[in-house]
């Protein structure tokens, strides 16, 4: 009997007490005799209601042995079955054992050969995962893979056919890297629209449709147009290959299966170059161009009065329309004067022309000389930009710092070529310049003579 079972005894008793107290109530007894008796059938009614829940506490007794003798049973039986199960466990241990033995005796030497084929296969599914070849024929590294993984973890054997399968393989990748074929697949444009194209397998080294360079995306499987094509002597070759018809052509062949491509293309043409110089770069550039056409303009002033000075030697007749012409008519105007009057006057003329011959040579002479600086202050200005991503993310990712550099790299280089070529304009107009003068001051001085000849 437990404690479930006490609880319900005193709760029955409580309910008997009070039906007793009820009844009592209900018939209040009006002598004494009358409460003898009601106390007498109070006490017979509890009587019978205490046997009545003794056997019902006897009957959930009988019950509760019989459970706890099924749970027995049921332990027992489970033990038992614990006990075989760990002795046939041990038993197949030894059998496992045995069986692992003799099946290594009996491959004797094929186990070896199927651990080189296992290392083959895993090979083979990396190289054909990324070749070029697999752009037509697809899925070849998956059925690689799964032979590896089979032979890998489950340790199972793999059959004759997938032997020759992976023989099969491996014989296609070494045949097809030899061969120029032509097949037709979905590429993805530049747009992001997918178009079936005709495609140029060369090996395992380029794919070119319509002319142009294409990449395998081996995560997806998928071949795309370059998102940047090479410079236009590599497209030449590609069209050429392409319209070929079997005859020889030039073509730019990538050994590394696009690796070496990917970089060409990743090499910043002449204007991403400019982009990098930044600002200074950029003055560098606007000031070289002004140069350039101040001298221009000079080359084309100049080259326009030297033919007329050289006509003007070829006639006695003062003209006006260039220098000499200019410095003649002074003797035309000054008949009667004497020499040192007239060297005076031939002089005054010729200052009054070399501004003219000289104009803005000491500009561009100016942005010769500047243009060298703006560059060292291009390079001064990446250089410190360099040392402050330095210090902000130190020197783990040379990228961070490339940018820099680039700039005050770039920027040199663009100081240098506008001062180079700078230099040489001035150098070339400034001696036309100073031969017209001495044009100038040798006729000068032959007609100061041919008067002094006349005075004498």
């Amino acid at each position: 009997m437990n404690f479930l079972s006490f609880k319900n005894i005193a709760k029955s008793v409580v309910i008997a007490s009070s039906l007793m107290t009820a009844q009592m109530a209900s018939a209040e007894p009006v002598n004494l005799d009358e409460l003898l008796k009601t106390l007498e059938q109070g006490k017979l009614f509890q009587s019978e209601e205490n046997q009545r829940r003794e056997a019902e506490f006897k009957g959930q007794r009988d019950q509760q042995v019989r459970l706890l003798n099924e749970a027995r049973q049921e332990r027992d039986a489970s033990i038992k079955l614990s006990e075989k199960l760990e002795t046939q466990f041990e038993e197949n241990e030894f059998k496992l054992a045995d069986l692992s033995g003799a099946l290594t005796k009996r491959m004797g030497s094929l186990k070896e050969l199927f651990g080189v084929l296992q290392q083959v296969a895993g090979d083979a599914k990396n190289k054909f995962s990324t070749s070029l070849i697999s752009a037509q024929y697809p899925n070849r590294d998956v059925f690689m893979d799964e032979v590896a993984q089979k032979m890998g973890k489950s340790s199972k054997l793999a059959s004759i056919e997938e032997i020759e399968q992976v023989w099969f393989a491996l014989q296609r990748e070494m045949t097809e890297s030899g061969k120029i074929t032509t097949f037709k697949a979905p590429v993805v444009l530049q747009a992001g629209n997918k178009v079936e194209k005709e495609i140029i397998r060369v090996g395992s080294f380029n794919l070119v449709a319509d002319g142009m360079y294409l990449e395998f995306i081996s995560e997806t499987g998928s071949i795309a147009e370059l998102s940047r094509q090479p410079a236009s002597r590599y497209l030449e070759g590609a069209a050429a290959m392409q319209n070929g018809q079997g005859s020889l052509v030039d073509f730019a062949l990538d050994p590394t299966g696009g690796s070496i491509l990917g970089l060409l293309v990743q090499a910043p043409d002449t204007q991403e170059r400019v982009e990098q110089g930044g600002t200074v770069g950029y003055i560098i550039l606007g000031v070289g161009l002004v140069g350039l056409l101040i001298a221009l303009e000079r080359f084309i002033s100049l080259f326009l009065i030297g033919s007329k000075v050289s006509r003007q030697l070829k006639r006695p007749e003062a003209s006006s329309d260039n220098p000499l012409g200019r410095v003649m008519k002074v003797k035309d105007e000054n008949p009667t004067a004497d020499t040192e009057t007239l060297e005076l006057k031939l002089s005054e003329a010729i200052l009054r022309e070399v501004p003219k011959l000289t104009r803005n040579l000491t500009f561009i002479k100016i942005i010769s000389v500047v243009s060298p600086l703006l560059g060292l202050l291009g390079t001064v200005t990446g250089m410190i930009n360099t040392f402050q991503a330095i210090t902000l993310f130190g020197t783990g990712d040379p990228k961070l710092m490339a940018g820099g550099i680039s700039q005050a790299l770039v920027t040199t280089v663009l100081g240098l070529v506008v001062a180079i070529p700078t230099v040489l304009l001035y150098t070339m107009l400034n001696t036309r310049s100073k031969n017209l003068i001495y044009v100038l001051q040798e006729q000068s001085a032959g007609i100061i003579a041919e008067r002094s000849e006349k005075g004498a």
